[in-house]
């Protein structure tokens, strides 16, 4: 037997005698009190036919936490895909899910997932089927296998969550487990539920279990030293975060300095545009049950609560802004949930960030608000945004969701208030049919990126889309099952101007060898663009077509290989010329612990439009190559050594200037761009040490830089180019250890 446990010294420490050994192991007794559940089916592909392999889980609550184990038989036909992955990494490896919504009501659910190799994952889900990874939860977990199959075990414990008071010796919780085998595709639930359909949350089965309470006070200092190699100088700093939940209504949690030594680098993007990048947010704190402030807009990554606003750039332009502290608290009153988030940015240019949220279940009605405050004394402006949103499920097939939110801004020469409105209809048909209709419409003085995300505002959009899902597909075919959509798109902004009409026809299916194929064909009539030219005159674009194609296999041997292919019409050509996009990765697996990969793109944009100020826009001849390379090492149960390459060369030629007439049509500018090109590149060494969960040493290396030619280059010698850059070079080393008291 072959045991892989990543919590097995902890587990002895933290659990008293008579409670479940989480080890791996089904031990005789151990769990002759718990629910059995062995009723899973297929729901990857969507057939709800009985499991093909054998599957049983067991439930059991105990003074310390939920507790789960799996058992999963395997037959020795059916190859086994066990290889290390790294936290919260989406790798197709043999796993299985347990996802608990703590209060039963399909507002917030928390994931957790074992692999074969003993991996782990946790995610938050929320707004029915919307997953979001960057929270990292204290739970055990432990993986062992075997000639005929693998065992897992989960202990969660109940300060996981607020949650409302139980109702006598019981609570009851929300429950979904799941099975997936990697070298099939195939996943196995129990309760048959998906977020292939409208309710996911709300479709998990309500389960009985013993109530217990637990506190917990948990201290997280931590210091970092940094040595910038280009400056010579070294740094130290320290701060620290804390987590206090007296009972299992309320939690508090704190945290200062939080933002200096952060070890996650972001990717690299090259943005031209007028939208903003969005990034995500790995900080603890700003990731520790964040679920309630989940507020989207429906649109891309729209959010009422964008936690990388906290600690971003300074409003003087001198660089990111320090954090003093923030404080957050979560609980629950009755059936109200209720979280609070405060945070205090350092120096005169730093701002003061304030959000409040409820929400409350009222039957199949879900009801919740939040009003978010943002001070900027650099630029004497405050920034108050107001929402409410609402969701009501009629039966099992129709789903409503809606929300209004509301902006009003105070700035001398620039007061300004305004709203915006969503609201999705979704009807779940029989015989895998399913539609889906969509409206939106943001005020062109809606404003909430002061603290929230929103890619752009002044728009109307309808979408109407029907989609089918086929299962039933020959025994002989290389497809499990596909989804099939068609969408019908009209965007306006607030001037009336036609920014899309758009026919999008797709393709998601699933491979019998558990790889995935997604097909995409996209037709856009003539239409404006109003950001082009960042408040200008919009400009008329005539109509184009793009056709996409995605492939990804799942580990065959030692390879697995992520394809992915694009052509496209697009600027003043439309489709008189075509570009491309191709992107390929494949990865090498040298054992089940370590591995490298090194995905190539090269992309061609033949009429790419780039601002040159007022309403002047430049014509270029775009060629670029990207490489996105690293090795993951899983040194032992608790080191891992991570290397991350991503670098990129490239081109612009100009082959022409034009301004921007009011009408949308140009003439050619008396002014001509002039050609440029760029290189970047951001590499990263790390290792990580993990003392215990939620505490670790960290020694990283980083080196990245930035240059911008005013001359065209040969994209080849611009990637070759961007080795030597060194804008910036540090080492850094930074300890962590959370005290639970």
């Amino acid at each position: 037997m072959r045991l892989t446990i990543a919590t097995l010294l902890l587990a002895s420490v933290l659990l008293p005698a008579h409670a479940v050994e989480i080890d791996g192991r089904l031990s005789p007794g151990e769990w002759d009190r718990a629910q059995v559940i062995d009723d899973f089916r297929l729901v990857e592909p969507l057939t709800e036919a009985p499991a093909p392999y054998p599957t049983r889980a067991w439930v059991l609550s105990t003074p310390e936490g939920l507790a789960f184990a799996f058992r999963s038989e395997h037959p020795a036909g059916v190859p086994r895909t066990g290889h290390h992955t790294r936290r919260d990494e989406a790798g197709q490896v043999d796993r299985v899910n347990v996802m608990v919504d703590f209060d039963g009501d399909g507002r917030t659910a928390y994931n957790f997932v074992i692999t074969l190799a003993g991996g782990i994952a946790d995610e938050v889900v929320t707004a029915e089927s919307s997953f979001n990874d960057d929270w990292d939860g204290v739970w055990l977990h432990a993986a062992s296998e075997d000639e005929a199959g693998w065992t897992a075990e989960f202990l969660v414990p109940w300060h996981t969550a607020p949650m409302r008071a139980a109702n006598g010796g019981t609570r009851r919780i929300g429950l979904y487990l799941d099975r997936v085998v990697a070298a099939t595709g195939e996943r196995m639930a129990w309760p048959t539920a998906t977020w292939q359909r409208p309710r996911f949350l709300s479709d998990f089965a309500r389960v009985e279990v013993e109530a217990h309470d637990q506190s917990l006070l948990a201290v997280t200092p931590y210091v970092v030293g940094v040595h910038d190699n280009i400056g010579g100088g070294t740094d130290f700093d320290a701060g620290g975060d804390l987590f206090w939940k007296p009972n299992g209504q309320f939690q508090l949690a704190a945290t200062v300095n939080p933002d200096f030594g952060h070890v996650e680098s972001d990717d690299l993007v090259v943005n031209f545009s007028a939208e903003e990048t969005f990034y995500s947010d790995k900080r603890p704190f700003f990731t520790e049950n964040q679920g309630i402030f989940d507020f989207g807009l429906l649109i891309d990554n729209s959010q009422l609560v964008y936690t990388r606003r906290v600690g971003g750039p300074a409003d003087d332009g001198s660089g990111p802004s320090g954090i003093d502290a923030a404080v957050k608290l979560n609980g629950r009153a009755g059936g109200l949930g209720y979280g609070v988030m405060l945070a205090e940015e350092e120096g005169d240019a730093g701002g003061s960030f304030a959000a409040a949220r409820v929400q409350h279940e009222l039957g199949t009605h879900h009801l919740g608000a939040i009003a978010t405050r943002v001070e900027r004394p650099w630029l004497d402006r405050e920034a108050r945004v107001l929402g409410v949103d609402h969701r009501w499920h009629y039966g099992d097939s129709l789903s409503i969701g809606s929300n209004v939110v509301g902006s009003d801004i105070r700035q001398p020469g620039a007061d300004s208030s305004d709203f915006g409105a969503t609201t999705l209809v979704d009807y779940q048909m029989e015989n895998g049919w399913r539609q889906q209709l969509l409206g939106m419409h943001f005020g062109d003085e809606l404003e909430i990126n002061d603290f929230g995300y929103l890619g752009r505002n002044a728009l109307d959009y309808v979408h109407y889309q029907l989609s089918r899902r086929v299962t039933g597909l020959p025994e002989g075919s290389s497809y499990a099952s596909h989804d099939w959509r068609g969408r019908i798109i009209a965007m306006d902004n607030s001037d009336g101007l036609r920014l899309q009409r758009r026919l999008r026809l797709m393709r998601s299916s699933q491979l019998r060898n558990g790889g995935s194929e997604y097909l995409q064909l996209e037709l856009d009539a003539p239409h404006y663009d109003d950001l082009i030219t960042r408040g200008g005159n919009p400009l008329w674009l005539p109509g184009r077509w793009a056709l996409q194609w995605e492939r990804d296999r799942p580990r065959r041997g030692a390879w697995e290989w992520e394809l992915f292919a694009q052509a496209r019409g697009g600027g003043l050509s439309g489709n008189d010329r075509i570009g491309y996009l191709l992107e390929v990765e494949p990865t090498l697996h040298l054992s089940d612990t370590l591995r490298i990969f090194a995905g190539l793109g090269t992309e061609y944009i033949p009429d790419w439009l780039v601002w040159q100020g007022g309403n002047r826009v430049g014509r270029f001849e775009h060629r670029s190559l990207e490489l996105d390379a690293g090795l993951d090492w899983a040194l032992g149960l608790r080191q891992e050594l991570r290397i991350k390459l991503q670098a990129i060369g490239m081109d612009a030629r100009a082959t022409g200037t034009v301004d921007v007439l009011g009408d949308g049509g140009t003439v050619a500018s008396s002014e001509v761009a002039t050609d440029f090109s760029l290189r970047n590149l951001g590499f990263q060494v790390r290792y990580r040490y993990m003392l215990a969960p939620l505490s670790d040493l960290y020694v990283v290396y980083g080196r990245g830089g930035y240059m911008l030619d005013e001359l065209s280059v040969d994209p080849h010698d611009q990637l070759a180019d961007a080795f030597r850059l060194r804008d910036d070079e540090q080492l850094l080393v930074k300890l962590a250890y959370r005290f639970e008291l």
